[in-house]
């Protein structure tokens, strides 16, 4: 089997059901369905990425990644290190666009100026920069189908990628020119790679350690995984060590049978022993008879005696002739026992407990712990360094300051001054009171359980059985239990210190769930029941179906339990279905169906509104008498709607819905 050859966790075997026939063999039907799924996901992020206007956190990252490629220097957005932004310059280096360094602003002017202020196309600077984000999520999902097939083999190499293609999440923020992604993609390479370190660390331990880096020089979120991923590289250093010896136990097990080899030698020698004993018993029988004739030749005379003398010497000649088989055996025996001694020291030498080598693969394994670090840090010094080899840090924003542990932990950091300040940055958003809304409640802080309930609203009701299936297969089946910590210890980790934040804005915050989940669904296969391969077949058909369904909206998705994309503003905000990404389709239907209306307008989002063709009002700067026409409300913007925007909500009418983000109402 296939899944043998590639040396998987698991070697499975037919069920006792299947048909006794040689498998067939399609080299390429595998390759034929990666090349597939990958390119439907392809499609669908492509046509996201074109038809989506800038949403709230793009124009940051365009506008720092435009500077970094003009002016070489590290100024904005400090909160976020440079290589995200540095995968972004690489596409905007062929949009070219005319940039101003000269114009004073935040961060979010910055991008607005760039965009719609500077002469430049935003459809044509966006698809560029959104490029090589997509490009990376492609092949983020064959690191997962390269993981699973480890695991699995090429059938769960094909089931892990099927669910990776069709996450509407994954579609979803890999189209944007956004940092989530790439982080999350970065750290499962890096997790994949200190897997495959337990046959081969001298290799794979040093390549993860550069996947680590990357993830660490993306987003600062991922410092959560930092002691997961040093605990993986000195045990992954540690298993190819015991693999090492249980090679030289088999080597030992050699060493035994070439005792036992001696022993049969020795019994051999033993009975070549017993053929000279024999051969002794007949030269003295020849002995005896010989005597008697020269006692014969002495009663003749003396003259006989010489004559039977020399009878006598030539018929004792066969003694020694017996006596030869004797020495042969007995040197039979010294060789049959020095090749016993010699095996069985060697069988002593390789059994004995040595307390020296457990000490030197503990060191090893520290070792690999160390690598992975230092390899980590390189990396991040490295991508400030690529951005400016001076490593000049003027911030054009205050630094927040920061006490206690956390200014012990910051100094700590062995990073460049910039790296900290934007840890200081992310402290200071920590602190602040931000609003959230989960299920109908607006509330101010954050709910430790926002994120799984976020997650139950936003997963395809197929993918989440397949979740729970993977997550309790690779605990459950005795095989994959080495692989456990490697997806679930990473992806829990992470999982709780985004439930601890107080940012209660989106899946994306926990979009390596469908990565590292997705992978550990491949461990289905392995369970001992007739129907598993096809259930999860048809789980993976729902979930396809689920996401197709969605296609082009897959910012606002939800599962059918809980309405489908139009109900998800129902019950969640922000980046969940409502980040500024719907204001060209809401231009295009304004033109379409509703000609010379008058429009009121509250936007959430970076885009500028004027720039596409929508000339509106603000209703909340103007007496609710005078508000009569059509009221445009983001779908965020009402879920916290309070107060005078609240009041003409309430006594307006819904009449349409432009991408599930946005509703229009009439007055």
């Amino acid at each position: 089997m296939m899944a043998r050859e590639l040396h998987t966790v698991l070697d499975r075997e037919p069920l006792p059901t299947a048909p006794a026939r040689p498998p067939r063999r399609r080299p390429w039907l595998v390759p034929l369905l990666v090349c597939v799924l990958l390119a439907q996901m392809a499609v669908a992020m492509v046509t996201a990425a074109v038809q989506q206007t800038p949403t709230i956190d793009e124009p940051v990252y365009v506008a720092t990644a435009t500077d970094y490629l003009h002016e070489h220097r590290v100024r904005y957005n400090p909160e976020h290190p440079p290589l995200g932004k540095l995968v972004v310059a690489a596409g905007l280096a062929f949009a070219d666009p005319h940039y101003d360094p000269s114009f004073a602003g935040d961060q979010g002017q910055v991008g607005r100026h760039l965009l719609y202020e500077s002469g430049n196309d935003p459809w044509r600077v966006m698809l560029w920069a959104r490029l090589p984000v997509i490009v990376l999520t492609l092949a983020f999902g064959l690191v997962a189908f390269a993981f699973a097939r480890d695991l699995m083999g090429p059938a769960g190499g094909v089931v892990t990628l099927a669910l990776y293609a069709f996450s509407p999440d994954l579609i979803a923020h890999g189209s944007l020119a956004t940092l989530d992604v790439p982080a999350a993609g970065f750290l499962l390479t890096s997790v994949w790679l200190l897997w495959r370190a337990r046959r081969r660390p001298r290799l794979y331990v040093p390549l993860a350690a550069v996947a680590a880096g990357a993830a660490l020089a993306t987003k600062m979120s991922t410092l959560a995984a930092v002691p997961v991923l040093l605990a993986l590289a000195g045990w992954s250093v540690w298993r190819a060590d015991a693999d090492a010896d249980s090679d030289a136990g088999e080597r030992s097990a050699g060493g035994v049978a070439s005792a036992a080899e001696g022993a049969t030698r020795v019994a051999g020698g033993r009975a070549g022993v017993a053929k000279g004993v024999a051969a002794v018993a007949g030269g003295s029988e020849t002995v005896a008879k010989d005597v008697a004739a020269v006692a014969g030749g002495v009663a003749k005379g003396a003259a006989a005696v010489a004559d039977g003398s020399a009878a006598v010497t030539d018929d004792i000649t066969p003694v020694p002739g017996g006596v030869a088989p004797v020495a042969g055996g007995v040197a039979a025996v010294a060789g049959g026992v020095a090749a016993v001694s010699g095996d069985v020291a060697a069988v002593s030498g390789d059994v004995a407990p040595d307390a020296r080598s457990r000490r030197r693969a503990l060191l090893r394994a520290l070792g690999g712990a160390a690598v992975l670090a230092l390899g980590a840090v390189v990396v991040v010094w490295a991508s400030y360094l690529v951005v400016d080899p001076r490593l000049r840090w003027a911030p054009e924003e205050p630094v927040p300051v920061v006490h206690g542990l956390r200014a012990v932990l910051v100094d700590l950091l062995p990073f460049p001054e910039a790296y900290r300040d934007g840890m200081r940055v992310q402290f200071g958003f920590e602190d602040y009171p931000w609003q959230g809304f989960l299920f109908g409640r607006l509330y101010t802080g954050s709910l430790w359980y926002y994120l799984p309930a976020a997650l139950l609203v936003k997963t395809p009701l197929g993918m989440l059985a397949l979740w729970a299936a993977g997550a309790v297969a690779v605990v459950a089946v005795r095989g994959l239990r080495p692989a456990a910590p490697y997806l679930l210890a990473p992806t829990a980790v992470l999982l709780g210190a985004a439930m601890t934040g107080s940012r209660d804005f989106g899946t994306r915050y926990a979009i390596f769930v469908p990565m590292f989940l997705a992978v550990a669904v491949a461990g289905v296969l392995a369970v001992r029941w007739r129907w598993a391969a096809a259930v999860t077949g048809a789980l993976v058909l729902f979930v396809a179906g689920s996401s197709l369904r969605t296609y082009p909206f897959y910012l606002p998705y939800s599962n059918e339990a809980f309405g489908g994309p139009d109900q998800t503003h129902l019950r969640l905000h922000d980046s969940n279905v409502d980040w500024g990404q719907d204001l060209g389709r809401l231009a295009d239907r304004l033109r379409e169906r509703y000609p010379g209306e008058r429009i009121w307008l509250v936007y959430k989002g970076a885009g500028v509104p004027s720039y596409y063709g929508i000339e509106a009002a603000d209703p909340r700067k103007a007496p609710a008498a005078d508000v009569r026409g059509l009221l445009v409300v983001s779908d965020s913007a009402a879920a916290k709607a309070t107060g005078r925007l609240a009041e003409l909500i309430d006594s307006a009418r819904s009449i349409d819905h432009i991408g599930h983000s946005i509703t229009v109402y009439r007055r």
